[in-house]
């Protein structure tokens, strides 16, 4: 990595809080673990405080990539609502299927403080969700009555050592806003899907599981892009994806990296071309590091419609060829690793 590209990737390697106590960032930049503490309680971006909690948003999305398909669990407390939702992809068929949950002020969803410790869960008649973080990784619980016409129940650990490292960043936005986020890549997974009465059997040779953990408070007209995949590569070793744009001052920081084998390698600005009237046409991540090609298969729309929370997601499914230049000097070869990229338009 050159001077330039240094300085413009201030890597963070002290603990501290997030916010200091007028409400703004101690650190900006990326890291490789979550050093700070996530004291959203010091946030202090409208005059009154009484209402700040309804300016915060908080969730944790997990998935799974395994050779038939993709499954995706989050729950979400979004100041004003609450949300919980799962859906599976058919990578067999190129369809999918969602049910989601709205919790009016987010009642009864809890979610840690942190991403490395506390457990978060959700539950009612039709659904039980709980999301723990157990020695050496993560169990995810699901029971969904009426994913469709019939019930879903998954069991799934996540394997996560302590040197297993991921995409950690602190990104500022005006108004002493900000979002503070961790996404983990290539997590093996073990356990079972049950939709029905087809079983899915995750095992670590196949199955590699993802986190996006956010927490932070946003202008209320947001946009992002976002580009992710979890596999492997032809020797056999796990390789994650990161890369996105749209929102916040990423002069510290961006959230773009490779993961190989559990260790990150810290990419610069990387450009995401694709065509907004066509989601369907391949996709492009250019960077002097990157050279990608992203072709989708299928097309996930999800919408939401509040009084106050409207929000409209194309995220694609498909598959990723070319290479990434890691930090030494190894040209790594992408050839047909599974993974998504996603527009996402949102106010809330």
């Amino acid at each position: 990595m050159d001077e330039a590209v240094a300085r413009l990737q201030r890597e963070i390697t002290e603990r501290s809080p997030l916010l200091n106590e007028s409400g703004s960032l101690v650190q900006t930049g990326w890291a490789r673990q979550p050093l700070l503490d996530c004291n959203m309680e010091s946030a202090h971006t409208i005059g009154f405080r009484p209402l700040q909690r309804f300016r915060a948003k908080r969730w944790d999305y997990y998935g799974v990539t395994s050779p038939g398909g993709y499954f995706s669990i989050t729950l979400a407390d979004l100041g004003y609502a609450g949300m919980a939702f799962v859906y599976f992809v058919d990578f067999a068929d190129a369809s999918y299927h969602e049910e989601s949950v709205t919790v009016p002020l987010a009642r009864g969803v809890t979610l840690a403080r942190n991403s490395d410790l506390g457990d978060c869960s959700y539950s009612s008649k039709r659904v039980d969700v709980s999301f723990g973080v157990v020695e050496g990784g993560r169990h995810i619980r699901v029971r969904w009555d009426g994913f469709g016409d019939v019930p879903l129940h998954a069991d799934l650990r996540f394997a996560l050592p302590a040197d297993h490292e991921s995409t950690v960043i602190v990104t500022p936005i005006p108004g002493k806003r900000f979002y503070y986020n961790r996404k983990i890549n290539a997590m093996p997974v073990e356990g079972t899907l049950r939709i029905g009465d087809k079983v899915t059997s995750m095992s670590p040779e196949s199955s590699l599981g993802n986190l996006d953990w956010g927490r932070g408070v946003w202008e209320y007209d947001s946009f992002w892009v976002w580009a992710s995949a979890s596999g492997f590569l032809g020797d056999g070793r796990r390789v994650g994806l990161n890369m996105g744009h749209g929102f916040g001052d990423t002069s510290a920081a961006t959230e773009n990296t490779l993961l190989l084998d559990g260790r990150i390698h810290k990419l610069e600005d990387v450009a995401i071309d694709y065509a907004a009237s066509d989601f369907m046409r391949p996709w492009r991540m250019r960077s002097e590091r990157v050279d990608l090609e992203f072709t989708p298969f299928v097309e996930r729309v999800a919408e939401t419609k509040l009084v106050v929370i409207q929000s409209e997601v194309h995220q694609m499914f498909g598959r990723y060829t070319g290479s990434v230049l890691a930090d030494d000097g190894e040209t790594v070869q992408i050839d047909g690793v599974v993974g998504w990229a996603e527009e996402h338009r949102a106010r809330w």
